[in-house]
Order: structure tokens, then C-alpha cells, then sequence
């Protein structure tokens, strides 16, 4: 039986393989293969830290339980309590079929999610290289892994921005990095630019980008974000934007786009991510 099972594995073709692999890959990254029984309780009252304090000494973590919507996890609409992303079905789809669109028009350049949380994206990045064979390129992880950035007084669009307060958001290196080891997807073609945006982005030792996913959240982030990459990104690269539907981050694109002559039109995915793809070499400014 496993010598038969084995000669049907071996006679399948390459690409129907790495689409199996590919779809497993993103179903268990977003956790909707053992979707989550409970859910960890966030953002509590005051009175909480010190019950849960007590109840972390004797092993015990106070949950809900929690309620699975195949519909919200396909856009992304939940908040899962294990996975390794929050973007969905529909934007896991779009960051594939943006890779192998590079990757086939021979876009040349590195890959980079700026905000990466738990790091699934970034490591569905590497799982789509790794499955089509590149070797030659690079997948960049940024992150302050701390959470968000106060708001920046620089940028009157982040004034009471509250991303910096959800302590949920900071996922430390670390962590990430076990991510990418538990799926065997931890080599030396992956590279971690740990620090804020505006302080590790524009000194990146990055030549040429073939896409670029920012996930931001905030003005400050998403424009520090453009300014840095986008001068790098190659004619046929993408630009993916994952909050587009919250208003810093969409007023920074927007900002962006208009000061530099950026005509390619945005093109939805759900009710918050978007894309373009360059087609023009330079515009003002860069």
C-alpha cells in the first residue's frame, strides 16, 4: 500500500503538488484547518492584569470560547487566537497569485512585508518561493516586533491613533522566527529588519524589489514604508496594501500616489486590501 501510495505521489505533476501544498500551507497559517475553540481575552478593564497575573502563577489563562465563521476568516475579519496571520483567504490568495505573476514575467528583485504581527504572510512568501524553486531571491521581514509606533507629530492623520495601545500587536522576533522554523521555512533567504520603519527601511541593504506588502495600519508607518521601497520596486513589481480601509493608511497611499504621478489603478480584494502593479520606470521623485 505505501509503495502504491508513494508511485502516485511520485506521478503527480509538479504543479498540481505545489497547489496542494501551497493551498495546506495557507489554510494552517490563517487557522482554518483546526479552526481555534477559544480565544484569548484582550484589551480587558484595568481589574484584569492582576487576575490573570494570579492565575498565570498556578498555570491557568482565563478564556472565552469562540466561535468559528468560515466567511470572516476568508476575509480576514477575525482575530485568530493561534494562527500565524489575520489577512484571510482572499489576501493570502492575492499575495500568491502577486508572487507567481513576479515570477513568471520575470520581474527581477527581492520580496518584502513591512508589519508582519505573527509573520504568516512573510512566511507564506517563502513557501511560495520555496514551492516554485527560487532560490535567488530574498524574502524581508520588518517589523519593530514591539506593536505600533506612537503617533508621530509629523503626521497630523496619526493624531489619536490608538494602534501603539494594543499590546496584542507585538509579537517579538523570536516568535516570529519559531514561526518560520515550525514550517520548515527558516533559511538563510529569509532576513529580519527589526527596528521602526522610519529607522530601518531606507538603510536596508535592499537593491531591487519584485513586490512590496505593506501592513502599516497608520499614516506614519505606511508612508515611511512607501518612501523607502517604492523607488526600489522594479517596473512589473506589486504593491500590495493590507488596511487600505483604515484611514491612515489609505490617506497615506493616497498621498503618496498623488505626489508622485502614480496613475496605475488600485485594484481591490476585500474590504480592506488593494494592489497595483508599476508600469512606469520612474515618476517624480522617484
Amino acid at each position: 500500500m505505501s509503495n502504491t501510495y508513494a508511485a502516485c505521489l511520485a506521478a503527480e505533476p509538479r504543479s498540481a503538488a505545489n497547489n496542494r501544498y501551497l493551498d495546506l500551507l495557507r489554510d494552517c497559517i490563517i487557522g482554518s484547518i483546526r479552526p481555534e475553540r477559544y480565544r484569548r481575552l484582550i484589551n480587558q478593564p484595568w481589574w484584569f492584569a492582576p487576575i490573570s497575573k494570579a492565575l498565570g502563577r498556578v498555570g491557568f489563562e482565563l478564556v472565552r470560547k469562540a466561535s468559528y465563521d468560515p466567511r470572516l476568516r476568508e476575509e480576514g475579519l477575525d482575530w485568530p487566537a493561534n494562527a500565524e496571520s489575520m489577512i484571510g483567504r482572499k489576501r493570502m490568495d492575492n499575495l500568491r497569485f502577486c508572487i507567481e505573476s513576479a515570477l513568471e514575467d520575470r520581474v527581477p528583485g527581492d520580496f518584502i512585508e513591512a508589519g508582519v504581527w505573527r509573520g504568516g504572510a512573510a512566511i507564506f512568501m517563502r513557501g511560495v518561493l520555496k514551492a516554485n524553486d527560487v532560490r535567488n531571491r530574498l524574502v524581508w521581514v520588518a517589523d519593530s516586533f514591539e506593536g505600533l509606533p506612537a503617533p508621530d507629530p509629523k503626521y497630523s492623520a496619526d493624531a489619536g491613533d490608538r494602534h501603539s495601545t494594543l499590546k496584542d500587536m507585538g509579537v517579538s522576533l523570536e516568535e516570529v522566527q519559531r514561526n518560520f522554523e515550525n514550517y520548515g521555512l527558516l533559511d538563510h533567504n529569509v532576513r529580519f529588519l527589526k527596528g521602526w520603519f522610519c529607522d530601518t527601511l531606507a538603510k536596508a541593504p535592499i537593491d531591487r524589489l519584485a513586490l512590496m506588502r505593506l501592513d502599516g495600519d497608520m499614516y506614519g508607518s505606511t508612508m515611511d514604508s512607501l518612501e523607502a521601497l517604492y523607488p526600489r520596486l522594479c517596473v512589473g513589481g506589486y504593491v500590495i496594501i493590507d488596511d487600505y480601509n483604515l484611514p491612515g493608511a489609505r490617506q497615506a497611499t493616497d498621498d503618496y500616489r498623488l505626489r508622485h504621478g502614480i496613475t496605475e489603478s488600485i485594484q481591490r480584494v476585500d474590504w480592506t486590501g488593494v494592489y497595483w502593479r508599476r508600469s512606469t520606470a520612474a515618476y517624480d521623485g522617484g
